[in-house]
Formats: structure tokens, C-alpha cells, sequence
């Protein structure tokens, strides 16, 4: 018998897992935070003897080799992968024993397109796959990109996606579980796919990597790409090199005097209240990324890599919740920390900053005006399937750096659910504009009266 445990790491999109027998386990790409992956063995009963990556990682910073260290297990990263740690070197073919008692193996399947040196790994119960961790190959209905590492690959990557699924479909057995790290709401995914469970037989029948010939899919898979999160250029250098222990202890305490000297410092103070509270009041140049909504994604996308960041919580809870998610990108310590209230956070005699929230129905009612303008901070790809007659666009990601080319005016500023729509109007907010945050769902924007044009 053996087990698989998920280890869910939901703000970046992807999975981590356990796996092993009644003695011992593996580990496969597992988050920095490598206390959850020790405590899942442990609530288990076994030792982690092994710690295995299929690739380098372009959208986290790993824990592997701290897990490695911690745990004693031997690290295995595919031979093609140049880091500058010692580690075993796994090739195409090679079988390593995790639970000799259960009769667990794994084999090391090479699987390159997500990146050069990519390897998949069968679970083997006894000679016969039961479960492949394919990491960025073989995703739910999907593949992992191929853009990631250096342009003049990209196609070739492509290609060699397409053939590594089918090398996957041709030498697994249908019932074989897929388990990939990507694709649960990654940027590494290719597209995005509902399900949270597959085998090799369901996307035998549904993933375009195995349904369609090769050109059409490379066609297909790159004209599909979407933009890149700047702090990913970070994460595969810091990983090649071998990434430092975390600290998780709480940052130092900032109180109203000094948040307001970093703010004049020109450093960044994000607050991690939901966008209804931060609407209401905040303290005035600060930013909202709310705890809840991708806070690593969209603030080591946004901040300007290195930048010391202060944050700002509603409870110790929630401020330790987010130091976690963030080490995961490599935002390894916050400049200092409040918790409380915006009261708590502004100087005596200070007054809050605010700015109102809107539906896109009281939009209809607004627009099209003199003076008003509709920025959307979507990705060029959603704004593709429809946008709001007149408007700009300005995707969130690089509104920090833009914010000179929206219009003057009084800007409604609009996503597709409304957590950008938030940081972007804390951002115009910041910068001294009139701003409304329309906090709706873009899908009610034709059904409340705003004209919508469909390219």
C-alpha cells in the first residue's frame, strides 16, 4: 500500500506532494516553507528519504534543499539542471527505491519543454506505475509553458512539450494519476483548465497536447501566451544557486512615526486588508494587496525587486499568513510590520485617505461623461474576449510604472472580479488621482447598461 498527500499551495497555483509507504516518503517540489511537508510526514508516521525537483523552478523559490538538509534525504534534481549545490543527478531511465517493504519506486522519465532539462517521475507499486509527477510537462488539460527560460527556445520547447506528452500517454498506463505542480492558477500553465484530478487516459481524450498534430498545437500554445510576472526572472537564479533557510519569526513593529518616515523614504507599505475595508480608510500613499487575492503573484510582481516593503494587518494571524506566502517568491523579510487598524497607523491629527467603491451599473450611469475615464487593468488576453467601449487599458502589472499615461479625470478603474481593480486604485489613489474602484464582475458590465465591444 502507499499513500499520496497534496500539499496545496493555493496563492501560486500549484501542488507539492507527499508520497511513500508505511516507513518512508518522498518529497516532490516542495514550497520553502518546508515545515507543512515535515509535518505532513510526520502526521504519517514516516521519514522523508528522499526530495526530488523536476525541474528548476521559474515561479517559486524551492524548499528542496533545505528540506533535504533538514531531513537528511538524498536530493535528486535532473542531471541537465546546472546548480551550484551538491545533489544526486537523476538521467532518463534511472530507478530509485522509496519504500522497499511497499514495493515503491520511482522513475525518472526525462520530459523537457517546460524546461530544457525537465523529468517526470513515475510512481511505481511494484513494477507498475500507479501515479507520474509530471510537474510543468503534463498539466490538467494543459502543458506547462514553454517561454520561460530564453526566447530563441520557446518554439523548440514547444515541440518538445507536445512530444513529452506523448511519450507520457504512450508509456504509462491509462489509469496512471497525473500529478503536476502547475496549473491550479500558475502563470507557468500554459492556459487554464478546470478539474483537480486526472489520469493519463482522461487526457489521452483531452488535453490538445495529445489530441492535436504538432504544428497546430505549437501554433496554438504560442499564440496563447500571456504575459510573464517580472519577479520570475528572480526565482530560477535563486533556485540554481540554492536558496537561504526562511525566517518566519514576526518582523519588527512599526508604529505610526516610522510608517509614515518609510513612506516618505519612497518604500512601499501594503496593507492586506480585503479592498472594502482599505476603500473605506487606509493610510494615504499605501497599498492594497489583499491577503486573499494572489498576494505573492501580484506584489512580487508589481514592487520593484528589492524594495523594502513594510505591511500592514488586521491581526498577527494574518500578517504571519502572508510573510509565508511571500518567502515563497522570495520576499524573505519585510522591512517591519503593523497590525490593527488604519488609526493605529496614521500620525495624531492625521486624516485616513478613502476613495469609493462602484458597480459597473453606476459606471452606466457615469459613462461615457466628460472628465471620466475607464481604465482596465485585465491582461490583454481577457480584454481580447471584450472591454468597455472608450476605455484604457493599462494591465495592473505595469500600471506603477505607467501611471503618467492615464488620462486626467476621474478614473474608474475596472478588472474582472475586482481585487486588481483594488491595487490599481490604491495606486492611483497613492499617486493623488480622483479614483472609483469598480468592484464587479465584468461579466455584469453589458447586462447593467455599459457598452461593451466585442472585437
Amino acid at each position: 500500500m502507499f499513500f499520496v498527500e497534496t500539499i496545496e499551495v493555493a496563492g501560486l497555483g500549484n501542488r507539492s506532494y507527499l508520497a511513500g509507504g508505511e516507513r518512508t516518503a518522498v518529497a516532490v517540489d516542495p514550497p520553502r516553507d518546508v515545515d507543512q511537508v515535515i509535518a505532513a510526514a510526520a502526521r504519517r508516521g514516516v521519514r522523508i528519504s528522499h526530495v526530488v525537483e523536476t525541474h528548476v523552478h521559474n515561479d517559486y523559490v524551492t524548499g528542496g534543499l533545505e528540506l533535504a538538509r533538514l531531513t537528511g534525504a538524498a536530493y535528486l534534481v535532473p542531471a541537465g539542471a546546472h546548480v551550484s549545490f551538491e545533489r544526486v543527478p537523476v538521467r532518463d531511465g534511472d530507478r530509485t527505491e522509496i519504500d522497499t517493504e511497499a514495493g515503491l519506486a520511482l522513475r525518472a522519465l526525462t520530459t523537457p519543454g517546460h524546461t530544457p532539462h525537465h523529468t517526470s517521475y513515475a510512481l511505481e507499486e511494484n513494477g507498475t506505475a500507479a501515479a507520474v509527477f509530471t510537474g510543468g510537462s503534463l498539466l490538467i488539460g494543459t502543458v506547462g509553458r514553454p517561454d520561460l527560460v530564453e526566447p530563441r527556445l520557446t518554439e523548440r520547447l514547444a515541440r518538445a512539450q507536445h512530444a513529452s506528452a506523448h511519450r507520457l500517454a504512450a508509456e504509462l498506463p491509462d489509469d496512471t494519476a497525473v500529478l503536476p505542480t502547475h496549473g491550479f492558477g500558475s502563470f507557468c500553465s500554459s492556459s487554464q483548465a478546470e478539474g483537480g484530478d486526472t489520469t493519463i487516459g482522461k487526457e489521452k481524450a483531452s488535453n490538445e497536447a495529445l489530441t492535436r498534430d504538432v504544428d497546430t498545437f505549437v501554433a496554438d500554445l504560442l499564440a496563447g501566451l500571456d504575459d510573464i510576472p517580472a519577479y520570475y526572472t528572480h526565482m530560477g537564479p535563486a533556485n540554481a544557486a540554492g536558496p537561504a533557510p526562511v525566517d518566519l519569526t514576526p518582523p519588527a513593529v512599526a508604529d505610526a512615526e516610522e510608517i509614515a518616515a518609510r513612506l516618505a523614504a519612497g518604500e512601499w507599505v501594503v496593507d492586506l486588508r480585503n479592498r472594502v475595508a482599505f476603500a473605506a480608510g487606509h493610510v494615504s500613499g499605501s497599498f492594497n494587496f489583499e491577503a486573499e487575492g494572489q498576494l505573492a503573484t501580484y506584489l512580487a510582481w508589481l514592487i520593484p525587486w528589492g524594495k523594502p516593503v513594510t505591511l500592514l494587518a488586521e491581526s498577527p494571524e494574518q500578517l504571519a499568513a502572508a510573510q509565508r506566502e511571500l518567502v515563497r517568491v522570495g520576499i524573505d523579510r519585510p522591512a517591519a510590520a503593523a497590525t490593527g487598524e488604519p488609526g493605529d497607523w496614521v500620525r495624531e491629527g492625521e486624516a485616513q485617505a478613502s476613495f469609493p467603491r462602484a458597480t459597473f451599473a453606476d459606471l452606466a450611469g457615469r459613462h461615457p461623461a466628460e472628465g471620466v475615464v475607464v481604465l482596465d487593468v485585465r491582461r490583454g488576453s481577457e480584454r481580447a474576449a471584450g472591454y468597455v467601449e472608450g476605455s484604457v487599458h493599462i494591465p495592473v502589472h505595469g500600471l506603477h510604472r505607467r501611471l503618467g499615461e492615464v488620462p486626467d479625470g476621474e478614473v474608474w478603474v475596472h478588472c474582472a472580479g475586482g481585487i486588481r481593480a483594488a491595487i490599481a486604485a490604491s495606486l492611483l489613489d497613492a499617486a493623488g488621482r480622483d479614483v472609483v474602484a469598480v468592484d464587479d464582475s465584468f461579466d455584469a458590465a453589458e447586462k447593467a447598461g455599459v457598452a461593451v465591444r466585442i472585437p
